[in-house]
């Protein structure tokens, strides 16, 4: 029996900060999209996007998608497995809450609290069975290496700046993860996480130096003055 392909688009944000967790996130469209889509000239790589047209575009995926999770490996696993594999790991993770996530009916799912919502010294959910994939599911992940998923998977270099449902789950990866870190740079403010986002730069690096490690710092990553 045919099944209709359905894509999901999955991205990450964080791979190369020196601080905090990295981020994923999966999204599926509805079928016949973009059709009278408000989402029409929001897309696009979440790089090249300024901070108020990542959240503009946010509003309209959460509001637009048939579903969509968002997935996070911590500093501590970051340190303990390396970046690539957690990375992966968040994927997956993104994928899973995904699952569980259809229908959005054009809300955003309660199974899955956007991070305001979420216990912010632990943002990264509890474990859980997500249910089986429907039929006809494939996903596209941007880079070079693809998750281990239930449904094929193919790795696509520049698909966030190619395929609409990666270009949709960079933009909700990189929104979540920068709320994140606005939340750190409250709570560790010597560290200024709202405003570099825990990336490697002159400020950030000379804070580490002069503070030691903050508490969510990947210890596996060097910093150099």
């Amino acid at each position: 029996m045919n099944h209709e392909r359905i894509i999901c688009g999955i991205d990450e944000a964080g791979r190369g900060p020196l601080a905090g967790p990295v981020c994923a996130a999966a999204v599926v469209f509805p079928p016949g999209f973009p059709g009278g889509s408000g989402l029409t000239g929001l897309l696009a790589d979440s790089k090249k996007l300024k901070p108020g047209e990542r959240e503009k575009a946010r509003r309209a995926i959460v509001a637009e998608a048939l579903a969509w999770g968002v997935g996070w490996a911590t500093h501590v696993e970051i340190d303990e497995i390396n970046i690539l594999r957690a990375s992966l790991l968040a994927m997956r993770r993104a994928f899973d809450r995904l699952l569980v996530s259809a229908p959005a009916s054009g809300t955003e799912p309660g199974e899955i609290p956007w991070p305001e919502n979420l216990e912010t010294e632990t943002p990264f959910g509890k474990p859980f069975a997500p249910p089986a994939p429907p039929p006809g599911l494939e996903a596209v992940a941007d880079g070079i290496h693809a998750p281990e998923l239930p449904v094929p998977c193919t790795a696509l270099v520049k698909a966030d700046g190619k395929v609409p449902e990666v270009m949709a789950a960079s933009i909700l990866a990189k929104t979540a993860r920068d709320w994140l870190m606005d939340y750190y740079g409250r709570l560790y403010p010597e560290y200024g996480y709202e405003r570099h986002k825990g990336y490697p730069t002159a400020a950030h690096r000379k804070a580490v130096l002069e503070h030691g490690p903050s508490p969510i710092q990947r210890k596996s990553f060097r910093v150099v003055r």
